[in-house]
């Protein structure tokens, strides 16, 4: 394999477009844990990418699925690899001439090292078979580099002492995730092996007794309609503001928990720890929320407590009640809990609370990019993602208060982003009844607004304000479809 055009002993300068953290090249800033030291690189299997998008122009679409210019270690290496994508992009043909056309427009040709080096490349490999074996070393080795810099980079301002240690904390968490979010592509799958897959699906519901197939939510007329909470899905609950958001998260929280034994995090914005765990109780001991609060509790209540609390405790539900919690934040604290722990669902209470690590102007803006964020983390983590919503005021200008989608607060983008939306009716608030005029009083509506992968309807519930706590409503007392009409 060619040597390349000459190059100081040191690390390589880095490419003129880009920064630190996208291009990097080096063993990070002056003064890090690097210096001295040749950083990770491999330039000879970078010679044999180059070379191997050079010989054969197919082979750059394959290049540009795994690759950018920031990850090469060689400058000139990386100049190249732009002027072949961009002759790409203008669907021009991509050889040695045309590369040396592309570099020597853009004032980078001697950069590059010339047209010597150009033929030089083509010539060094016999053919692009191992293209992507050979990308995947430039990446591990780009991403390594990376590490050092970041490395560097916390380590200095640390050193420092200028910013607050938990926003250093946080921005540090920030820097590593960044890295994690640069792996290579799943790339296309064939139908044939896609239908395989999803008949052995099909296989597995056919023989479960259960008609669930993702996480149970502990509530019969809820799984019929939905399954269960499927993994990848980002679920949204939404109503006015005390109408249950909480009460019913928790309650999905502790029946996949302590029934199903299913690892739940709970990202509490709202409530601290204490109060989140005051509502899990009273799920589970139908004890009076206000009791338990003010600790004027009768001796039936303390047996109550006493006898379930155990079994509570022993339920794998995790709570972090950061306030203001960022996307990228959350999704590097479930992360390391699914792999400390094993959880199989994400709570979120509540979306509008959270942050982006961006500094974007607009609210709306700032709310897609944070939807957008939690839909990513239900497809990493590959688990169901329920965050709770706010709603507008404009249902309360209906004259039954009944919600729909575009109540959605501040944000087209969380209709969007969402497989399942879901609200909570409560017609008794407003002093509705039913129809045949019988009281509605704690009877839940909850309306499935949205559902990607099955049927919109609503499912009811019962209320039971004392302890704020859903249950399964008994048979006699459900309410069909059609008579789902309201009156004064």
């Amino acid at each position: 394999m060619t040597q390349g055009p000459p190059q100081d002993s040191g690390p390589p300068p880095h490419s003129e477009r880009g920064n630190g953290r996208d291009q990097p090249r080096g063993s990070g800033p002056a003064g890090g844990p690097g210096l001295g030291r040749v950083p990770p690189q491999a330039v000879e299997v970078e010679q044999a990418v180059i070379g191997a998008m050079l010989l054969d122009g197919r082979a750059v679409g394959r290049a540009i699925e795994m690759l950018d210019e920031g990850i090469f270690y060689n400058a000139p290496h990386a100049h190249i690899y732009n002027a072949m994508v961009s002759l790409y992009e203008r669907s021009e043909p991509v050889d040695q001439l045309t590369v040396a056309e592309e570099l020597k427009a853009a004032g980078r040709l001697d950069e590059a090292g010339g047209v010597v080096y150009l033929a030089e490349l083509a010539a060094g490999v016999a053919s692009a078979a191992n293209l992507e074996h050979h990308a995947k070393i430039v990446v591990d080795r780009g991403l390594s580099r990376g590490l050092i810099e970041a490395s560097s980079e916390i380590s200095n301002r640390a050193y420092e002492g200028q910013s607050n240690v938990y926003e250093l904390i946080d921005w540090a968490e920030q820097r590593i995730f960044s890295l994690s979010e640069r792996r290579l592509s799943q790339g296309f799958e064939s139908l044939e092996v896609v239908l395989g897959e999803t008949f052995e699906q099909i296989e597995r519901a056919h023989e479960r007794v259960s008609t669930v197939s993702g996480v149970d939510t502990g509530f019969t007329d809820m799984n019929d309609m939905t399954s269960g909470f499927q993994p990848g899905d980002l679920i949204i609950l939404a109503a006015r503001p005390s109408v249950g958001k909480t009460a019913l998260s928790m309650a999905f929280a502790r029946n996949a928990a302590v029934d199903s034994g299913t690892g739940v995090a709970v990202f509490s914005l709202e409530m601290s720890k204490t109060q989140v765990a005051q509502r899990l109780l009273c799920i589970e001991t139908r004890v009076d929320l206000q009791k338990l609060r003010t600790g004027r509790l009768r001796d039936d209540d303390w047996m109550h407590l006493t006898r379930n609390v155990g079994r509570l405790a022993q339920s794998p539900i995790y709570i972090d009640d950061t306030p203001g919690i960022t996307v990228l934040e959350a999704r590097a604290k479930s992360r390391r809990l699914q792999r400390e722990h094993g959880i199989g669902m994400v709570v979120v209470d509540y979306l509008q609370l959270m942050t982006s690590h961006d500094n974007i102007q607009s609210r709306e803006q700032e709310v897609s990019r944070i939807s957008r964020g939690l839909k990513a983390l239900a497809k990493e983590l590959n688990v169901p993602v329920l965050a709770l919503s706010q709603l507008s005021r404009a249902s309360e200008s209906r004259t039954d208060r009944r919600p729909q989608l575009s109540d959605l607060r501040e944000s087209g983008s969380i209709e969007q982003d969402a497989d399942v939306v879901m609200f909570i009716y409560r017609p008794d608030l407003y002093g509705l009844k039913s129809a045949d005029g019988a009281s509605l009083e704690g009877v839940a509506e909850i309306i499935i607004g949205k559902q990607r992968n099955g049927p919109t309807g609503s499912v009811h519930l019962m209320w039971n304000a004392d302890s704020a706590a859903f249950e399964n409503l008994a048979p006699e007392f459900r309410i069909q479809e059609e008579e789902e009409t309201y009156v004064p």
